[in-house]
């Protein structure tokens, strides 16, 4: 069968919420095809498939705020739990 399958993450140095990078990326048969950066603020796509569906996010402005808006609901609380587990 064939595996299609988003991966959420948080990449951080410390819990200041400049210090954190939130990555959201796609992947089909376990290659990378489209990634949204809160460091770049938009999807770019690695593949002829990743370029077409990040064009597509990318004009679609609620996507675009939705994804912008997980590093302050997503990152900030949960790196702080994670931070003082450390």
């Amino acid at each position: 069968g064939f595996m299609d399958y988003q991966v959420d993450r948080c990449v951080f140095n410390s819990t200041d919420p400049k210090d954190i990078e939130y990555i959201y990326s796609h992947y089909y048969n376990k290659i990378e095809y489209a990634r949204f950066s809160s460091s770049v603020g938009k999807y770019v796509g690695f593949t002829k498939h990743g370029v077409y569906n990040a064009d597509r996010w990318n004009n679609d402005p609620a996507e675009l705020n939705n994804r912008r808006a997980q590093k302050e609901t997503y990152c900030v609380p949960n790196i702080g739990v994670d931070y003082s587990n450390i």
